[in-house]
């Protein structure tokens, strides 16, 4: 293991709020930034926006209406230094085992470099690197392949992905995005919750002989998937399909798998199936064979474009200097906000129906990541980490909850993703919907002031704008990717494993002791409330 590797888990890593840093942004805030307000900032510098604005791959980004400035910068960027996020990112990049709860590297970022893996990774890189850039090229081939047999099969009009969490939430937010570029004579569908109503609601529009199911579940035990699999497949069967590979409209031609269990996908009846590797966790899934749904909705051109954009971001993020590094800036400024400000929340406001699932993704990205209350070691934390993220596309989201974000008591940060160019259908209307997004962003800044109260606006509201060129696969791929650094920037600050998710176990165990009781009534040794909710489910 390279030494830079062994300073990160020797366990002498020291913690951030025991850094030198910390300390020095804490005195920072009492004596500046609990009192900043941006408004006067921009009136004492004409360069302010220039100097917190920054160019990097197909994204531009304003950080100009933030409570920030040079020095605020300057002691978050001596924090990152002092916590070692430099020789973290160089870790993952090596293929150090940086997952430690799971012992585990975290690769995902091969899953879109388009050369040998050998052509670009450190020198310290393990043989992991190396083999399993080998492998991506070969499997990506092959999802290519298939995608393309798909797009140009005229039985097949309707493809229905059905997986959850991260096997859902990407390629049905990146399908979404990139709608304007789908095959029109093919329909793409996404099916995650265990909810029959979902799946149901869908089968009775779809017939078996023009239907492509792909399960996608890396060990193909995944309750809500395999659940709404085995409907999926009794549906199929009961409305003309076959086991029979000899049939009109065999299951084997109509069912595939995105799985590593390729004996139990055999066993269900499906015999097409592509595989991923521990080392991709499912929330960075979306560019692994995860990603078929896109590669058949959009084709092979425009997914090898998505994947270049997150390259792009990629390479902008393991090698541009800290303090012109754009993931590393978001990422610190969410550690200012949420541990000096304790600011508890962000809002994503994308100007762009396209991203309307953008919120959704990003909600497991980040909190699933980084809503963890321990160290990487298993320490209780005496700091908080996730922000809540949420949020809903511009202009809808005006009429909904900007009145809180206006004049609440909370002081929201927001994040506008606006378009220098809109899609394809009525350009016209463009031009309208970036002056909304541009002018919310003023008016949370300057805010008014009226004698009626119900009229004022405090305004010093913070706000990043993120400016893309178009909604284009590889602009889509580099904001992506973005929003991924982002994460770990701020994970590894706090010192958190921002690549397990130990928390979606419980509940889910306990899912499968309730079940069997609600068909026998029994309550034993149930808590109070469980247990009377269930008698009432029994009446």
């Amino acid at each position: 293991m390279p030494a830079h590797a062994q300073d990160i888990f020797s366990g002498t890593r020291t913690r951030c709020d025991h850094t030198p840093a910390w300390a020095a942004l804490r005195a920072h805030f009492t004596q500046v930034g609990q009192h900043f307000d941006v408004r006067d900032a921009f009136a004492a510098d004409p360069n302010r926006f220039a100097a917190l604005s920054q160019e990097a791959p197909h994204v531009f980004a304003d950080l100009s209406r933030n409570r920030i400035d040079g020095s605020t910068e300057a002691l978050l960027m001596a924090l990152a230094r002092q916590c070692g996020l430099e020789a973290h990112r160089d870790a993952m990049w090596a293929g150090q085992t940086i997952n430690t709860t799971e012992q585990r590297a975290v690769l995902h970022y091969l899953l879109r470099n388009p050369a040998p893996a050998s052509d670009q990774q450190p020198q310290d890189a393990t043989n992991l690197v190396a083999d399993a850039g080998r492998d991506v090229q070969s499997t990506l081939a092959a999802v290519l392949a298939y995608a393309e047999k798909v797009r140009t099969d005229k039985r097949i009009t309707d493809i229905v992905s059905i997986g959850i969490g991260g096997s859902g939430l990407g390629p049905s937010m990146v399908v979404t995005a990139l709608e304007d570029q789908w095959q029109p004579r093919q329909r793409v569908h996404f099916v995650s919750n265990v909810d029959g109503m979902e799946l149901g609601n869908l089968l009775r529009r779809l017939r078996p002989a023009n239907t492509l199911f792909l399960i996608a579940s890396k060990t193909f035990t995944t309750v809500e998937t395999m659940v709404n699999a085995h409907a999926a497949r009794d549906w199929f069967l009961s409305h003309g399909g076959s086991t029979h590979a000899w049939a009109d409209v065999p299951l084997e031609r109509h069912f595939a798998a995105l799985t590593t269990n390729v004996e139990a996908a055999r066993t269900f009846g499906i015999t097409t199936t592509f595989g991923f590797w521990d080392w991709v966790g499912g929330r960075f899934s979306l560019w692994s064979a995860i990603g078929l749904p896109i590669a058949i909705a959009v084709g092979a051109r425009v997914f090898t474009q998505l994947l270049a954009g997150a390259h792009a971001m990629d390479e902008h993020f393991r090698t541009a200097p800290l303090e012109q590094n754009l993931p590393v800036r978001l990422g610190l400024l969410d550690v200012w906000y949420r541990n000096f400000h304790g600011f508890a929340s962000r809002c994503v406001a994308p100007y762009s129906h396209g991203l309307r699932r953008l919120s959704a993704y990003l909600q497991q990205l980040e909190m699933e990541s980084n809503g963890k209350g321990v160290d990487w070691q298993g320490h209780v934390l005496p700091y908080a980490t996730s922000p809540v993220v949420w949020g809903e596309p511009g202009t809808n989201s005006q009429h909904a909850f900007f009145q809180m974000i206006h004049q609440g008591l909370d002081v929201i940060p927001v994040e506008f993703i606006v378009l220098r160019r809109g899609g394809h259908d009525l350009p016209e209307q463009h031009p309208r919907l970036v002056a909304n997004a541009l002018a919310q962003a003023q008016a949370l800044m300057l805010g008014r002031t009226s004698a009626c109260g119900h009229r004022h606006f405090s305004g010093n509201r913070p706000s990043t704008v993120l400016l893309l060129e178009r909604l284009d696969a590889a602009s889509l791929g580099a904001l992506i990717a973005l929003y991924e650094h982002r994460v770990f920037v701020a994970g590894s600050v706090w010192g958190i494993n921002s690549f397990d998710q130990w928390g979606v176990e419980l509940g889910k165990q306990l899912a499968a002791h309730i079940e069997p009781r609600l068909a026998s009534g029994d309550t034993k040794g149930l808590d109070g409330a469980t247990a009377g909710l269930l008698e009432r489910m029994m009446r």
